[in-house]
């Protein structure tokens, strides 16, 4: 049974550590357990129950209402309000529930119904992205396990992979040759995966290295295919190597085409003044660059 702080119920809940006290207080909404040193601490079963208050409280449920439920009948109500979601919140709290029973039914529903009300686009850049930085800052502070990444990323992986199977082929006449990769060691594709489905139902062309790929393997397609533009990026950071031996080999590679670097690389290039190296934060910044 994991054991949960206070701050981790707010980082997951995205309810206040102070107003979680005083719905304690007043409501006995949670009973927290206690260490030797008498540190409140939680369980598993006070998760899914804050997590399924911050549902119904977003969807403007009172909270004095909230507290009279029974526990099954709060978790069926929440279970409502979850499926028939459409606010960005009440969807992230809802993925975030799915997500912490490994529940993958929910967490299709949850993303199909917004891709019919959003589209698919808009899905993974509001409501994908922010909950999946949600999942990362919760795994890094020790709020969840690992296993809740893996979970998760496999099943957006697999909705972006076959969104990107599902467009025409068809390039446009102004469309541009885009070589897409990873550095080595650089395993956290999703952003990647998202900007080649966008680039290619724009009708450009895409070359996808994926994941860990050696500056050896892109000379060789550099060389083989001719693109007019590499992207790349980074989460974090790269464990062959720093940023600036990085970022100055993949220029001596690709010395006249132009390098978009998404991640951590757009941060650490974003002073850059080398001709052909632009930073991309966004769609947006993507769009511009590729035109």
């Amino acid at each position: 049974m994991a054991q949960y702080k206070l701050s981790d119920l707010e980082r997951l809940s995205g309810i206040r550590c102070d107003t979680i006290r005083i719905w304690e207080k007043r409501y006995g909404l949670l009973k927290p357990l206690r260490t030797n040193t008498n540190r409140k601490w939680y369980t598993d079963d006070d998760l899914k129950k804050i997590i399924n208050i911050s549902i119904l409280h977003k969807s403007g449920v009172k909270i004095s209402k909230i507290a009279s439920m029974p526990a099954k009948a709060l978790e069926i109500k929440a279970s409502e309000v979850a499926a028939g979601a459409t606010g960005n919140d009440i969807i992230t709290d809802s993925l975030v529930r799915a997500m912490s029973e490994f529940n993958e039914a929910d967490v299709n529903t949850i993303l199909l119904k917004s891709i019919v009300s959003r589209g698919f686009e808009k899905t993974i850049s509001s409501v994908v992205f922010p909950f999946l930085r949600r999942v990362g800052l919760m795994w890094h502070t020790g709020s969840a396990d690992v296993s809740f990444e893996h979970f998760i990323s496999g099943i957006i992986r697999r909705k972006l992979m076959s969104a990107y199977d599902s467009l025409s082929p068809l390039k446009s006449p102004a469309g541009k040759k885009i070589l897409m990769f990873l550095p080595e060691n650089e395993y956290h594709d999703l952003s990647l995966l998202f900007y080649s489905y966008i680039v290619r139902s724009r009708g450009h062309e895409v070359l996808y290295l994926g994941q860990s790929t050696p500056l050896s393997a892109v000379d060789t397609a550099l060389k083989s295919w001719n693109p007019d533009f590499i992207i790349t990026g980074a989460l974090s950071g790269i464990s062959a190597g720093d940023y600036e031996e990085f970022v100055t080999d993949l220029k001596r590679v690709f010395p006249s085409g132009s390098i978009l670097f998404a991640g951590s690389l757009a941060d650490f290039v974003h002073n850059e003044k080398t001709a052909g190296i632009h930073p991309i934060v966004s769609e947006k910044d993507l769009f511009r660059l590729i035109k």
